[in-house]
Protein backbone atom coordinates (compact mmCIF):
# COMPACT_ATOMS: atom_id res chain seq x y z
CA UNK A 1 0.00 0.00 0.00
CA UNK A 2 1.16 3.50 -0.69
CA UNK A 3 3.18 5.02 2.17
CA UNK A 4 1.12 8.23 1.96
CA UNK A 5 -2.10 6.34 2.74
CA UNK A 6 -0.50 4.84 5.84
CA UNK A 7 0.57 8.19 7.34
CA UNK A 8 -2.51 10.17 6.25
CA UNK A 9 -4.63 9.32 9.34
CA UNK A 10 -1.79 10.33 11.70
CA UNK A 11 -1.25 13.56 9.77
CA UNK A 12 -4.97 14.44 9.91
CA UNK A 13 -5.03 13.73 13.64
CA UNK A 14 -1.98 15.96 14.19
CA UNK A 15 -3.60 18.80 12.23
CA UNK A 16 -6.82 18.43 14.24
CA UNK A 17 -4.96 18.57 17.58
CA UNK A 18 -2.78 21.54 16.68
CA UNK A 19 -5.67 23.54 15.28
CA UNK A 20 -7.69 22.96 18.45
CA UNK A 21 -4.87 23.84 20.84
CA UNK A 22 -4.29 27.42 19.80
CA UNK A 23 -5.97 30.48 21.23
CA UNK A 24 -6.72 33.27 18.78
CA UNK A 25 -6.51 36.70 20.38
CA UNK A 26 -7.37 40.24 19.46
CA UNK A 27 -7.43 43.53 21.33
CA UNK A 28 -8.96 46.94 20.87
CA UNK A 29 -8.26 50.11 22.82
CA UNK A 30 -8.83 53.84 23.01
CA UNK A 31 -5.80 55.44 21.32
CA UNK A 32 -6.35 58.71 23.22
CA UNK A 33 -5.64 57.00 26.56
CA UNK A 34 -2.22 57.07 28.23
CA UNK A 35 -1.99 53.59 29.76
CA UNK A 36 1.06 54.63 31.81
CA UNK A 37 -1.34 56.46 34.15
CA UNK A 38 -2.86 53.19 35.35
CA UNK A 39 -1.14 51.56 38.32
CA UNK A 40 -3.93 49.89 40.31
CA UNK A 41 -6.89 47.62 39.56
CA UNK A 42 -9.94 45.98 41.10
CA UNK A 43 -12.57 43.62 39.78
CA UNK A 44 -15.87 45.10 38.58
CA UNK A 45 -18.25 42.82 40.49
CA UNK A 46 -21.49 43.83 38.79
CA UNK A 47 -19.94 43.18 35.36
CA UNK A 48 -18.40 39.87 36.40
CA UNK A 49 -21.68 38.68 37.95
CA UNK A 50 -23.29 38.92 34.50
CA UNK A 51 -20.80 36.50 32.91
CA UNK A 52 -22.70 33.32 32.09
CA UNK A 53 -20.27 30.71 33.35
CA UNK A 54 -20.06 28.73 36.54
CA UNK A 55 -18.49 30.29 39.63
CA UNK A 56 -15.54 27.87 39.60
CA UNK A 57 -14.49 28.93 36.11
CA UNK A 58 -15.07 32.60 37.00
CA UNK A 59 -12.65 32.26 39.91
CA UNK A 60 -10.13 30.52 37.64
CA UNK A 61 -10.34 33.36 35.13
CA UNK A 62 -10.12 36.09 37.78
CA UNK A 63 -7.11 34.44 39.47
CA UNK A 64 -5.35 34.21 36.11
CA UNK A 65 -6.11 37.87 35.28
CA UNK A 66 -4.96 38.99 38.72
CA UNK A 67 -1.73 37.02 38.34
CA UNK A 68 -1.05 38.59 34.93
CA UNK A 69 -1.70 42.14 36.14
CA UNK A 70 0.43 41.67 39.26
CA UNK A 71 3.24 40.34 37.06
CA UNK A 72 2.97 43.53 34.97
CA UNK A 73 3.51 45.65 38.10
CA UNK A 74 -0.09 46.59 38.88
CA UNK A 75 -1.41 46.62 42.44
CA UNK A 76 -4.84 45.46 43.57
CA UNK A 77 -6.58 48.36 45.31
CA UNK A 78 -9.80 49.49 47.00
CA UNK A 79 -9.49 52.75 45.01
CA UNK A 80 -8.34 51.47 41.59
CA UNK A 81 -7.38 53.25 38.39
CA UNK A 82 -8.76 50.34 36.34
CA UNK A 83 -11.80 48.12 36.79
CA UNK A 84 -11.57 44.63 35.34
CA UNK A 85 -14.64 42.90 33.95
CA UNK A 86 -15.16 39.73 31.91
CA UNK A 87 -17.71 38.41 29.45
CA UNK A 88 -17.91 34.92 27.95
CA UNK A 89 -19.61 33.15 25.07
CA UNK A 90 -19.48 29.54 23.95
CA UNK A 91 -20.53 27.59 20.88
CA UNK A 92 -20.96 23.82 20.60
CA UNK A 93 -19.41 22.36 17.46
CA UNK A 94 -20.45 18.95 16.12
CA UNK A 95 -18.33 17.26 13.45
CA UNK A 96 -19.51 14.16 11.59
CA UNK A 97 -16.88 12.21 9.66
CA UNK A 98 -17.96 9.57 7.14
CA UNK A 99 -15.99 6.84 5.37
CA UNK A 100 -13.11 6.56 7.80
CA UNK A 101 -10.16 4.59 6.47
CA UNK A 102 -9.01 1.97 8.91
CA UNK A 103 -6.97 -1.13 9.54
CA UNK A 104 -8.43 -4.11 11.32
CA UNK A 105 -11.75 -4.76 12.95
CA UNK A 106 -12.88 -6.63 16.03
CA UNK A 107 -15.85 -8.94 15.67
CA UNK A 108 -17.10 -12.43 16.39
CA UNK A 109 -14.27 -14.92 16.34
CA UNK A 110 -11.47 -12.43 17.17
CA UNK A 111 -9.76 -9.70 15.23
CA UNK A 112 -9.86 -9.49 11.46
CA UNK A 113 -6.94 -7.66 9.93
CA UNK A 114 -6.89 -5.95 6.55
CA UNK A 115 -7.51 -2.72 4.70
CA UNK A 116 -10.97 -1.34 4.07
CA UNK A 117 -13.57 1.33 4.57
CA UNK A 118 -15.44 1.77 7.81
CA UNK A 119 -18.90 3.02 6.82
CA UNK A 120 -19.88 3.99 10.37
CA UNK A 121 -19.84 7.76 10.81
CA UNK A 122 -17.71 9.20 13.60
CA UNK A 123 -19.23 12.06 15.56
CA UNK A 124 -17.21 14.40 17.75
CA UNK A 125 -18.26 17.46 19.70
CA UNK A 126 -16.18 20.31 21.02
CA UNK A 127 -16.90 23.59 22.73
CA UNK A 128 -15.38 26.77 21.40
CA UNK A 129 -15.28 29.55 23.94
CA UNK A 130 -14.72 33.27 23.71
CA UNK A 131 -13.38 35.21 26.69
CA UNK A 132 -13.50 39.01 26.74
CA UNK A 133 -11.42 40.93 29.27
CA UNK A 134 -12.57 44.54 29.67
CA UNK A 135 -10.47 47.21 31.35
CA UNK A 136 -12.50 50.24 32.39
CA UNK A 137 -11.18 53.62 33.51
CA UNK A 138 -12.46 53.73 37.11
CA UNK A 139 -12.81 57.55 37.21
CA UNK A 140 -14.50 58.04 33.84
CA UNK A 141 -16.38 54.71 33.86
CA UNK A 142 -15.34 54.19 30.22
CA UNK A 143 -14.02 51.11 28.50
CA UNK A 144 -10.38 51.80 27.56
CA UNK A 145 -9.14 48.33 26.52
CA UNK A 146 -10.73 45.04 25.52
CA UNK A 147 -8.96 41.77 24.89
CA UNK A 148 -10.60 38.76 23.30
CA UNK A 149 -9.47 35.14 23.21
CA UNK A 150 -11.14 32.40 21.17
CA UNK A 151 -10.32 28.72 21.37
CA UNK A 152 -11.48 25.26 22.32
CA UNK A 153 -12.25 24.31 25.89
CA UNK A 154 -11.54 21.05 27.69
CA UNK A 155 -13.98 19.09 29.82
CA UNK A 156 -11.13 17.58 31.84
CA UNK A 157 -10.78 19.60 35.08
CA UNK A 158 -6.96 19.70 35.10
CA UNK A 159 -6.74 20.59 31.42
CA UNK A 160 -9.54 23.16 31.81
CA UNK A 161 -7.52 25.07 34.41
CA UNK A 162 -4.46 25.04 32.15
CA UNK A 163 -6.59 26.10 29.19
CA UNK A 164 -8.09 29.06 31.08
CA UNK A 165 -4.59 30.20 32.09
CA UNK A 166 -3.49 29.92 28.45
CA UNK A 167 -6.49 32.01 27.31
CA UNK A 168 -5.79 34.75 29.85
CA UNK A 169 -2.03 34.76 29.28
CA UNK A 170 -2.44 35.11 25.51
CA UNK A 171 -5.05 37.87 25.90
CA UNK A 172 -3.01 39.82 28.45
CA UNK A 173 0.07 39.71 26.20
CA UNK A 174 -1.77 42.41 24.24
CA UNK A 175 -1.90 44.72 27.29
CA UNK A 176 -0.80 47.45 27.60
CA UNK A 177 -1.06 48.46 23.93
CA UNK A 178 2.28 48.88 22.22
CA UNK A 179 3.99 46.55 24.72
CA UNK A 180 3.01 43.26 23.00
CA UNK A 181 5.64 40.56 23.22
Amino acid sequence: MNKTLRILPALLLLIAFTSCSSVKVAADYDKAVDFNNYKTFAFFKSGIDKAEINDIDKRRILRAIESELLAKGYTKSEKPDLLVSIFTKSNQRVDVYNNNWGVGAWGWGGPRWGWGWNMQPTVSTSTQGVLYVDLIDANKKELVWQGQGTGYLSKNVDKKEERIKAFVTKIMEKYPPGMEQ
